[in-house]
């Protein structure tokens, strides 16, 4: 009975002391082997070290108005290294209205790094309120004040200065994207993006502790963020405003009239020829920059997928068309630099030219006309005929010393090339050798030759300049937090046309004769001083043709280009000839006062 009983007691001994090794051993390895990594943990939950968004600089039109600025707002974060349970993905889902795996990618994402995770940005009232009041169910979320990007004036000159977002997982491992944390904010396009690395600042830090609902207890330091710089454009506001109002009225009215019912998508820029400065860029449909910050909803994202004319292009850089009569510039220089016709010369329109089955729109006869009746009433056959004299190869050396086939490099991402068309061209595309068929179309702007707008108001300024191209810019001055100048960028120098003097004037006094009784835009001449331009149509086999105006003013010294399409419109005289009259009615008239804050 006492040998059993203490057998017991050795027994219950052994597991006790079995029971103390064990847990000392545990207890040793908890604290000696992983102390740190838990005393880590346990100030992750206690510390909190978030990142402090540097507010974005400034973008400002040339009289100093902002377009563009950074103000406070709230963003809702998750913090690094907690894990999301599928309760908390979906609560949040709920609160913010948000799709639950978009959530669920950003939560993965931030338990496996080191940095917080922007989830949402500018957030409303109401969602702010409704997250405070789940805050005991969301330890692993947080609410900070960020300065957001804002732009003043929405949908206004949204396709120069682009929008922000966050910045991607692909763009992390970019060049100059490399360093940034997750969830930090970039430009995506336009200006925006161009000028990143200038606008974005530098981002601070701060370390805070906090209680077991994350409510901030005190903060123990951090380093504060610099301001990015900002941009001082070229743009004249309320010019870029005038030419946005009266195209949105003038697309409405071709729409209403049923002249154009497909009138939804035009483009339009004005730059001063002297420089090169862009003073107003417009393209339609445009969108408003301020959807996509902090993040764009999925209602704002459908209107702009789903339009069919493609909201997000900029059609001023990346519309290619077939240039119309405006082209007729260039054919017109070709043939009058290499003598192929002298300005005197008479040639007999008969409707149609005598070497081909090819004439005027309706098979309108003009009779005997020289150079400066066929430029003002934009008669084909006699530009066929400059066609002929010139030659395939010249005037595609025209056109490229005008600056056609490449992009004009203003500063924006994407530029179109466009195409001037030749033998080679058309053998690439059609695999077809090239006729007398093919000249005379291209001497017209049509067939394989495309344009975009840029291009065509780069050519129209260099004749204004008297035959000076002065590259399109857009930013004029980049400039610290005070205003202070900081740097003027670097632009591409200017060049000569290396065409004979005589071969412009004779160009510029065609121009002037458009605008003038019996030319195509006649109307013109009731404008305060004269001005010059050109129509233009543009076959779309896709539909209605394009309609082009472009003009320069006043015709002598000039101090403004224009050059609008109107996709679909029809004619250029009806479709985008009142845009351009309207708006240089104003801008001569003095209407468009400069506007500062």
């Amino acid at each position: 009975m006492n040998r059993t009983s203490g057998n017991r007691l050795k027994e219950m001994l052994a597991v006790a002391l079995a029971v103390f090794l064990i847990l000392g051993g545990r207890l040793a390895w908890l604290q000696l082997y992983k102390g740190l990594y838990y005393g880590r943990q346990a100030d992750g939950n206690r510390m909190r070290s978030s990142v402090i968004m540097a507010p974005r600089g400034r973008i400002m039109d040339r009289h100093g108005k902002v377009l563009a600025d950074s103000s406070p707002g709230y963003v809702l974060s998750l913090q690094a290294g907690h894990s999301f349970s599928d309760s908390e993905v979906n609560l949040l889902a709920q609160l913010l209205a948000m799709p639950p795996d978009v959530i669920r990618k950003k939560a993965d994402r931030a338990a496996n790094t080191y940095e917080q995770i922007v989830i949402k940005g500018e957030l409303t009232s109401r969602e702010i309120t409704l997250l405070e009041e789940h805050v005991k169910e969301l330890p692993g979320v947080s609410l900070d004040l960020q300065p957001m990007r804002h732009y003043l004036y929405g949908e206004s000159a949204a396709h120069v200065l682009g929008y922000v977002g966050e910045v991607s997982e692909e763009q992390l491992k970019q060049g100059k994207y490399k360093g940034l944390s997750p969830g930090s904010i970039v430009g995506k396009e336009g200006l925006e993006f161009v000028y990143d690395t200038v606008l974005r600042g530098q981002t601070g830090r701060k370390t805070e502790e906090v209680d077991v609902r994350g409510k901030v207890v005190r903060k123990l330091g951090g380093q504060a963020p610099l301001s990015g710089k900002g941009l001082v454009l070229t743009i004249d506001f309320a010019l870029q405003q005038d030419l946005e109002r009266v195209m949105d009225k003038q697309l409405a009215a071709l729409r209403s009239s049923g002249i154009a019912p497909n009138a939804f998508a035009a483009a339009a820029v004005a730059m001063d020829p002297n420089t090169g400065a862009v003073r107003a860029l417009v393209s339609r449909p445009s969108y408003d920059p301020n959807w996509f910050v902090g993040g764009i909803s999925s209602a704002h994202w459908k209107l702009i997928n789903e339009n069919v004319f493609h909201p997000l292009t900029n059609r001023v850089i990346n519309g290619e068309y077939p240039a119309g009569s405006t082209f007729k510039v260039v054919t017109g220089s070709a043939v009058l630099d290499c003598h192929g016709v002298t300005p005197e010369e008479l040639i007999f329109d008969s409707g149609k030219h005598w070497l081909a089955d090819m004439g005027n729109a309706g098979g309108e006869a003009l009779g005997w006309i020289n150079f400066q009746t066929a430029f003002a009433m934009s008669d084909n056959v006699y530009f066929y005929e400059m066609g002929r004299r010139a030659g395939i190869e010249n005037l595609n050396a025209c056109a490229a010393k005008y600056g056609f086939g490449r992009p004009t490099g203003i500063e924006l991402a994407g530029e179109s090339s466009g195409l001037i068309a030749g033998p080679a061209a058309k053998k690439k595309v059609f695999n077809e050798e090239w006729g007398l068929g093919d000249t005379f179309n291209a001497a017209i702007g049509q067939g394989l030759t495309l344009v975009t707008p840029m291009q065509i108001c780069q050519m129209l300024a260099a004749v204004a300049a008297d035959g000076v191209v002065h590259p399109p810019y857009l930013v004029e001055q980049i400039v610290n937090a005070d205003g202070s100048v900081y740097e003027t960028p670097k632009r591409p120098e200017s060049r000569k046309l290396e065409l004979e003097p005589r071969t412009i004037q004779l160009i510029q006094k065609g121009l002037k004769g458009v605008t003038q009784p019996g030319g195509t835009g006649a109307w013109f001449a009731n404008l305060p001083v004269p001005v010059a331009g050109k129509t233009g149509t543009a076959e779309n086999p896709h539909g209605q043709d394009h309609g082009w105006f472009i003009a320069y003013a006043p015709a002598e010294k000039p101090d403004l280009v224009i050059a609008c399409i109107v996709e679909q419109g029809s004619y250029g005289a009806t479709a985008s000839g009142p845009i351009v009259y309207e708006v240089l009615e104003d801008y001569l008239s003095g209407k468009l006062k400069p506007e500062t804050e």
